[in-house]
């Protein structure tokens, strides 16, 4: 049952919404299933227990290995592989659903054992297409199942889950490791986190189809209207074309990724013991979802209109950005790739210059956090069509992971830790200086139609195929 009634701030004081239908939402237990932040905890537990583990082995520094030369090889193949195929992992979304798309995008399971060698490269390569598709999935569910006033708020709670399967994986390798004063993991830690995965492929099969999704205001979740790759594929330039502003993001996409590499090999890996290590990762990844939380109350904060929320995120962001790396150039300039070579002596959690550096690993997820929720909430922001958001979502994280695929590279061929750690610096600033000018020129306090190009593209073809049936009809008389 539905009835057609204005958008907010439309009606026919506002030229540039429609009318559109509200529906009445299911009641009982189908109500809470088909509720939308039911569905959105359902995303944020595959991620929580598959990409989640993965970021938990990955926060160790080296991948929890003795060589991390092994691991920044096997990383970089996952995110090269990964920026190939998110490119294009919107218009797969949109062709086979999202539901089957996050289906995909779990099967992606990765060994890194120390001893694997090739193994541990050529599953990398395999992991990086399928979360291409994972990701781009849980962006597309995550910006279309809620209104526009609630966009913050469930980037935040998917955020804030996510991470818990860090801070667990973290958790169990603290727990693990808490005795070992070595450089590297027992292999206990990989077999729990092994199975904690396995357990994230299930959970896409028990999730509600995105075309019976209705939002919490009534209205519909708006599913890919035509189909065919050829639409798809014309989907991608229509996107960019209608939408130039996206290109500004494109920095502050690059960077998103490329500051780990500095964080978890350069710092974590190379100054601490793995009972160091383990503590760091657990502290970092549990700042991350305080940090979601802190930001996503301001960016939708119901005090203030859209576009100055937009500012005061870019702010936060900016003084983060500088207070943060300052920190952290004070630490790099005392040590080099020489200086502390992989079988040194690390730094432990009793050592007494250990709990400074502990606070910076807490700054960095904090700023992670902050940087990852605004920059969903600012691509949110300019549209709210399902197919538009899974594009944006690819290029997202196709631009993210070539930056990530890049850094990693050079930090496996062994680039000084300083020049990785300034040019980390330069390009968050870069992101956050393109940045500006698209929120000044692009973010308005709500989405109009005229924001829509491809909901106008499939509006005109619509209106051309009925066109053709009432001239059909019209000679068939």
């Amino acid at each position: 049952m539905s009835s057609s009634v204005d958008e907010k701030g439309g009606g026919s004081d506002n030229p540039h919404n429609d009318s559109i239908s509200v529906y009445e939402r299911p009641k009982g237990l189908r109500g809470v299933y088909y509720h939308p932040i039911t569905q959105i905890v359902m995303v944020a537990f595959v991620c929580f227990l598959c990409p989640g583990m993965f970021n938990a082995l990955t926060g160790l520094g080296g991948g929890g290995q003795f060589n991390p030369t092994t691991s920044a090889n096997s990383t970089c193949a996952v995110y090269a592989t990964y920026a190939f195929f998110a490119f294009f992992s919107g218009t797969v979304n949109n062709k086979i659903g999202a539901k089957r798309t996050l289906l995909f995008g779990t099967l992606g399971a990765m060994n890194i054992h120390p001893d694997a060698g090739w193994f541990v490269v050529t599953s990398g390569a395999l992991l990086g297409v399928t979360a291409a598709f994972l990701w781009t999935a849980q962006g597309s569910m995550m910006l279309s199942y809620c209104t526009e006033a609630q966009k913050g708020v469930f980037i935040c709670i998917f955020w804030a889950i996510f991470n818990m399967g860090a801070v667990v994986g973290a958790a169990v390798s603290f727990g693990q490791n808490i005795h070992s004063t070595t450089n590297s993991v027992s292999n206990g830690t990989y077999v729990g986190i092994l199975v904690l995965t396995i357990l994230g492929v299930t959970i896409p099969l028990l999730m509600a189809d995105p075309d019976k999704m209705i939002r919490t205001d009534g209205t519909k979740v708006a599913m890919p209207r035509h189909p065919s790759w050829k639409s798809e594929f014309y989907g991608l330039w229509v996107a960019i074309i209608t939408d130039p502003m996206i290109l500004l993001l494109f920095p502050m996409f690059f960077a998103s990724n490329y500051f780990y590499t500095w964080q978890f090999n350069d710092y974590n890996s190379a100054l601490f013991n793995i009972r160091a290590r383990s503590l760091n990762n657990l502290m970092y990844w549990f700042s991350q979802i305080i940090g979601s939380g802190m930001i996503g109350v301001i960016l939708d904060s119901k005090r203030f209109r859209r576009r100055v929320r937009a500012f005061t995120g870019w702010g936060i962001l900016l003084a983060m950005t500088f207070v943060v790396h300052i920190w952290a150039y004070y630490y790099q300039r005392t040590y080099t790739r020489a200086s502390v070579p992989p079988d040194s002596q690390k730094m432990d959690i009793y050592d007494p210059r250990y709990p400074a550096h502990v606070w910076l690993m807490i700054f960095y997820g904090l700023l992670d956090a902050m940087w990852q929720t605004t920059s969903f909430w600012l691509i949110g922001a300019m549209s709210n069509d399902t197919n538009k958001l899974a594009i944006y979502s690819g290029f997202y994280h196709s631009i993210q992971s070539a930056g990530a695929a890049v850094v990693w590279r050079m930090d496996a061929i062994g680039v000084p830790y300083m020049n990785i750690f300034l040019s980390t610096w330069c390009l968050v600033v870069a992101g956050l200086v393109f940045c500006f000018p698209m929120i000044y020129l692009r973010i308005r306090d709500t989405t109009v139609l005229e924001d829509e190009g491809l909901v106008q593209r499939d509006q005109g073809i619509d209106h051309m195929k009925a066109k053709g049936m009432i001239e059909s009809e019209v000679e068939i008389s």
